[in-house]
Formats: structure tokens, sequence, C-alpha cells
């Protein structure tokens, strides 16, 4: 059976006119990388219109799309984008489509001022959201019957909010990582988040996952310090009395900036360097095994096959990449 997290996910974009055009990067070029850095087609997407023309974005450049939004019975999740004057393209004829394919969706994503099209349609009752902070208190008293939440993004059961750009962007990794694993997204988050002084140049950006932007200064401190040890990682203890808290206080803080532990984000730190090893040089697996921090060739392949779901060799048999 194949594997289904290594089935392509396809997500149906409707963007309204006046949407920004870093609106809908943030939800494609996520995705997009994730693709390039599996090396396979994780994720697809259709653009639609809700009149099939051209997207006009508030920069001028026309975003072209596969036609008008239709929907038949299509279950694939759907993100409604809007920047500006949302109002402009909420139709009652567009309503009524998006009412009947919210029965069939498995999600309804409203990103930034999608939120308030998915509002003005009801399929917001009684769920959490959130949308821009300049918005927010109009949009909690406008529709009383949605839960109000300050936060970046909201994922409510099928309903998904976001408040602006960034924001999506933390959206789409937190949707990577659910799906294929906090290493995927770790990776995809380095291409664009980032702090600017580097502490290696062959290794990771401090990254955001999901929800967290910035960074608690001591868990700042500890990715730096794993950033510089992938070849003899510490353990919890050392790390711990480096950063000057306790073991068990690293651990808290760890989980509630990163969203995991120390050594999950230790381990996709080090697979996501072997893994760029492995697919860019002809070293041998020994080799990548021993920078990497593993102790054995064996526990290296473990590790890989358990984040990657193939071993070192079948990445570059798969990728045929000519060094």
């Amino acid at each position: 059976m194949e594997d289904i997290a290594l089935q392509v996910q396809h997500i149906d974009l409707l963007v309204l006119p006046e949407t920004n055009l870093i609106l809908v990067a943030s939800v494609v070029e996520p995705l997009r990388a994730a693709n390039r850095i599996a090396g396979r087609s994780l994720y697809s997407w259709t653009m639609f219109s809700p009149d099939g023309e051209a997207i006009e974005t508030k920069s001028g450049i026309p975003i072209p799309v596969a036609g008008a939004f239709r929907p038949q019975r299509e279950t694939a999740p759907l993100f409604v984008l809007s920047s500006y004057n949302w109002r402009r393209g909420a139709t009652s004829h567009l309503k009524m489509l998006l009412s009947q394919t919210a029965r069939h969706r498995v999600a309804m994503a409203g990103i930034e001022s999608g939120s308030w099209l998915l509002a003005e349609t009801s399929l917001l009752d009684n769920f959490s959201a959130t949308t821009h902070w300049e918005d927010f208190e109009d949009f909690a008293s406008t529709y009383p019957q949605v839960t109000m939440v300050r936060e970046r993004f909201v994922i409510d059961g099928k309903r998904i909010t976001t408040g602006g750009s960034l924001p999506t962007l933390d959206l789409m990794l937190e949707l990577i990582r659910r799906a294929h694993g906090y290493s995927l997204a770790l990776e995809v988050s380095r291409l664009f988040i980032y702090e600017q002084e580097r502490t290696r140049g062959d290794l990771l950006q401090v990254p955001a996952i999901g929800n967290m932007r910035i960074l608690d200064a001591r868990v700042g401190v500890a990715v730096r310090l794993m950033e510089e040890t992938v070849e003899a990682p510490l353990t919890l203890a050392k790390l711990a009395r480096r950063v000057g808290v306790s073991a068990r206080h690293l651990q808290d803080l760890f989980r509630e900036t990163m969203g995991v532990a120390p050594h999950e984000h230790y381990l996709a730190l080090r697979l996501n360097a072997a893994r760029r090893k492995v697919i860019e040089t002809r070293m041998e697996f020994a080799d990548i095994a021993a920078i990497s921090g593993f102790n054995s060739s064996s526990s290296f392949s473990r590790s890989y096959r358990a984040h990657y779901r193939e071993s070192p060799s079948e990445t570059r048999r798969r990728l045929k990449l000519k060094i």
C-alpha cells in the first residue's frame, strides 16, 4: 500500500481581486519548497477567481488562474484568499457556492480577509477564528457567533483562519509539519525565516515553526549550540548547563516555543544537514553518519528512513543528481 504521507495533497485556492501578491506566495511557496526539498510532489494546487479572470493584485502583477470557481463535489481543502475590499467579490452567487462546497471539503481556510467571507457565509459559526489585527475588533462585533482568538493563525477542526501574510507562512509550516514531520517543516522554514547572524555557514538558520516566531532567548542560545555541535551532539544535561537552566526547564521552554522537545529539534538539524550531504555530495554514508553525530551507519540509516521514508541510497537513486 502506498504510504499515505507520500500521496499528493491537492489544495484549491480561491483568490479574490485586490489580494496582495505576498499573501498568495505565503500559501504557495512553502508547498513548492516542500516539493523541492522532498524531491517529489507532496503538494499540488489549483487557483481560481470568482469570474475566471486573472487576479488583479495590489502590486499590479496579475495572477493567472485555471478558471472561474465553479465547485462540484470536490473534497480537497479550499483556501479563500483576500486582502482588500473582499465584499467586491462576495456576491450572493459566490457565497452560495461556498456554502455548497463546504459540505464536501475536508477543510475550509480563510486567509487574511478571506476569514470575513467565510464568516459572512456562516461557515465560521461556533468555530474559533482570527483575522488581521487591524480588523480584529470590528470582526468580533460583526460576527459574535464566532469565537475570536488573538493568534497568528487558528486551526479549529475543519476551519482555518490566519491574520496576514507572515502568519499564513507560519500556518503553512505547521500544516507541513503535521503532514510530513518536523524535519521537513524545519528545512522549509530556513528558506524563508532566519536571523541575519549566521553561526555556521553550512548549517541551518534559527527557524520559526508553527505559531512561535520569536524564540525565547534561552532557546535561541540552545539552538545555536545545537547547530555548532552537530558532529558531536551534547547531552540534554550539558546543553541545559551551557544555557543556564535545568534540563527539565529547557525541555519545557522548547515545547512552549518550538512545539517539540529539544532532542527532536536536535535530531531534525542533524538529519537535514545529513540529507544535504546525501543529495549534494558523493560522500560515503558512513562518513555522513559520522559528521552528523550518529554512532554508526546503521543508526543513521534507521533515523533517516524513519524521517524521510526511504534510505539514503534510495534518495540518491531517486533524485539521480549529477555532482
